[in-house]
């Protein structure tokens, strides 16, 4: 696995029919090294603590490949690096081979993968569709949390290589599986 992209964002307020939305899903990719922290990516902005960043979801990570899939879904739509609110945009992040504990050598840090992301309204709002929810509820293409075991800087390029690998533990796959399944109840 490789990082094609660091993605950060902004404070964006979106008027979503007749509702005003306060939101960092609007990531873009920047061209220098970015720095995972503890709880978050230096110069990202987070603004709902409760559901994103903090110890175990600090960075999210999201596989270049899963854009292929909605793509066709959405052609009107300028798939722009970052589109899914991710801060490592990742060439071929395969959630079903990951398992949470998984850590990872990566840039100057050490990433330990956690749990998988939940769509939730931002990501609507990011597509201008709420289809989109249902369809990425649909998948196994949720992306990855990870906790920043050691901090430092990444950039695009820099290479995944796994240092501790947990097979008894649930993959990511798994575990979102699972939290879909208790959504649905």
């Amino acid at each position: 696995m490789k990082i094609v992209s660091t993605n950060i964002g902004e404070r964006k307020e979106i008027d979503w029919k007749g509702e005003l939305i306060t939101t960092g899903i609007f990531k873009y990719a920047v061209d220098k090294p970015i720095f995972l922290d503890t709880e978050d990516v230096k110069g990202d902005t987070i603004c709902n603590r409760e559901n994103h960043g903090g110890i175990l979801q600090a960075i999210y990570g999201y596989s270049l490949n899963h854009y292929d899939f909605f793509k066709p879904h959405y052609p009107k739509l300028d798939f722009e690096m970052g589109i899914f609110g991710e801060n490592l945009t990742i060439d071929d992040l395969d959630e079903t081979k990951i398992h949470s504990g998984d850590t990872f050598k990566v840039g100057e840090t050490i990433l330990e993968a956690t749990v998988q992301r939940n769509p939730c309204l931002k990501l609507g709002v990011r597509f201008n569709d709420m289809k989109i929810l249902k369809q990425f509820w649909n998948t196994t293409f949720c992306g990855v949390y990870f906790k920043v075991i050691q901090t430092g800087f990444v950039k695009s390029g820099d290479i995944f290589e796994q240092i501790k690998s947990c097979p008894e533990n649930p993959t990511i796959a798994d575990l979102y599986v699972a939290q879909r399944l208790v959504k649905e109840m």
